[in-house]
């Protein structure tokens, strides 16, 4: 009688596994199940053996199809992630369907911009040598804190850290994190949103008066009434909701970004150059006055590799499964972004100081274009890249100010419990645009403290994600990942000072002020 049991159950055809539906990860997006290469069948199939009961067949019970939709689930999360349904609330991570575009969009708009055009400013006090070098190995320090800031959004199973703020709470402590990370991001931001209304108002003004020519003398706009326009504007397309709302503007302004940083370069390449040009280093009264003013090129260079305080953020408007994480495409998208982030900065640092050496303008190589070519290059030409600058100011703005908005709703759905309606989220925005427009109009040297902003920041480019790696991570102690990563972290902090002393030493004594137009 066993045996013939045995035999029987041995006999039991393979059936196919039922069809289960898809499931909910724990994203919140949908994902099918991932298929194996034979046949298209799922790769975990039930298969049935002769230690397997008759019950538990695939037309057996409800529980069996229980059993089989658990394992699923299992096999493709890995972890349960803890979901904080105030999330879904805010505009960083209420949409999570971004993908390797986006995060290539956002990381190319956040990257590229307006500091790309003062990077020959730096070069006219560093040389050739100097120059070279410290923009090449910036770059290279930068892309590694880029890899770590990926690579630690999972670092701990079950647990998605969606901002800056959040790893270095969880690197440092809850108090000292928030107090290391958020005045250097929010300033970063809050900084760059001003900078940007300054720069993108005066070139409008501009390119307002390239193109009307003498029909606009009569009644021209003041330059802070081309402020306010630009403000407005801003605020508009701020109503966007989310981060994954603005992929198409920041596609956009990444665009818009290396049409224009290209022109420049290849317009003042083309002209000829200016005589009596010279490539040595601008020429200083005193030692101490060299010192502050190389130090304070070393912040410009620093300060052109911004945007790793939305890296976090961005990943988190990505789904991710055990066997999809984000990391994987997130780490494509910001690899296509900063090969193409480099073929920005390097010729316009190198180009533009090959053009006009030590006489660059400090306002940058856009003004120094305008300055020695105005007259050589149509007028058309002019215009357009003055009109692509403002398309990348605009972009610019949305994606430096979403982490701020995430803040203001984080502040409001913590104490109410509930989602932001439209009216107050547009209030929020509409409030932070005015606020950045008075802060513009009050301080107008903010778009020319580059060297400043550099050294300020500079922690949360270089220095803090090496901190973090060490203390979330905990290679080994003394070995080399562990040495690495401890000197990168201390030498960012040491810059980061220095740099900062350089920058308000040229500050005032008026050696390096990086005034970007000076409106007629």
């Amino acid at each position: 009688m066993e045996e013939r049991m045995e035999t029987e159950l041995i006999s039991i055809p393979a059936t196919p596994r039922a069809s289960t539906p898809e499931i909910l990860t724990p994203s919140g997006q949908r994902s099918p199940r991932p298929m194996s290469k034979e046949g298209g069948k799922s790769s975990t199939a039930w298969t049935p053996t002769s230690f397997t009961p008759r019950f538990l067949s695939p037309i057996g019970t409800p529980m069996k199809r229980v059993l089989i939709n658990m394992k699923g689930y299992l096999e493709e999360v890995g972890h349960l992630t803890k979901l904080n349904p105030q999330d879904a609330w805010l505009p960083i991570t209420e949409s999570r369907n971004g993908n390797a575009h986006y995060a290539a969009f956002h990381n190319l708009n956040a990257g590229v911009g307006f500091q790309a055009l003062v990077l020959p400013v730096a070069f006219s006090f560093l040389g050739w040598s100097w120059g070279i070098v410290s923009l090449t190995i910036a770059y290279f320090w930068q892309l590694y804190t880029l890899w770590i800031l990926v690579q630690l959004h999972e670092a701990v199973p079950g647990k998605r850290y969606n901002r800056y703020v959040e790893l270095a709470q969880a690197a440092f402590g809850e108090r000292l994190g928030v107090w290391l990370a958020l005045f250097p991001t929010v300033y970063l931001s809050a900084g760059t949103a001003t900078a940007l209304i300054l720069i993108g108002g005066e070139t409008m003004k501009l390119f307002f008066e390239l193109v009307c020519g003498p029909l606009c003398t009569s009644n021209p706009l003041t330059t802070i009434e081309w402020y306010l326009v630009f403000t407005s504007l801003c605020i508009v397309l701020s109503q966007l909701p989310n981060l994954n709302s603005i992929a198409g503007l920041s596609l956009i302004g990444a665009v818009t970004a290396i049409f224009y940083s290209t022109m420049v370069w290849v317009l003042s390449v083309s002209q000829p150059r200016p005589p009596n040009i010279s490539y040595d280093p601008v020429p200083l009264p005193s030692f101490s006055a060299s010192l502050f003013s190389f130090l304070n090129a070393l912040g410009i260079i620093a300060f052109a590799f911004r945007g790793h305080n939305l890296v976090l953020e961005i990943q988190s408007t990505m789904p991710s499964t055990f066997k999809h994480p984000a990391h994987v495409p997130m780490w494509k998208g910001a690899k296509a972004a900063y090969f193409f982030i480099a073929m920005c900065l390097f010729p316009v640092a190198i180009g533009g100081y090959w053009a006009y050496g030590n006489l660059m303008p400090s306002g940058g190589i856009l003004n120094a274009l305008f300055v020695f070519h105005s007259h050589d290059i149509s007028r058309g030409l002019l215009a357009m890249t003055f009109l692509l600058v403002v398309f990348s100011c605009l972009s610019g703005f949305q994606i430096y100010s979403m982490p701020v908005f995430d803040s203001f709703e984080a502040s409001y759905t913590s104490r109410t419990n509930r989602p932001c309606s439209v009216w107050v989220r547009s209030g929020f925005r509409v409030v932070y645009g005015f606020i950045n427009f008075f802060i513009g109009v009050a301080l107008p040297f903010l778009s020319s403290i580059a060297g400043l902003l550099g050294g300020l920041t500079l922690p949360v480019t270089f220095a803090y994600p090496c901190f973090m790696w060490v203390l979330i991570k905990k290679p080994a102690k003394y070995s080399f990942n562990w040495y690495f990563n401890w000197t990168l972290g201390w030498l960012g902090i040491a810059f980061s000072l220095a740099f900062s002393i350089g920058g308000i030493w040229s500050m005032v004594n008026s050696g390096l002020k990086l005034k970007f137009f000076k409106p007629n």
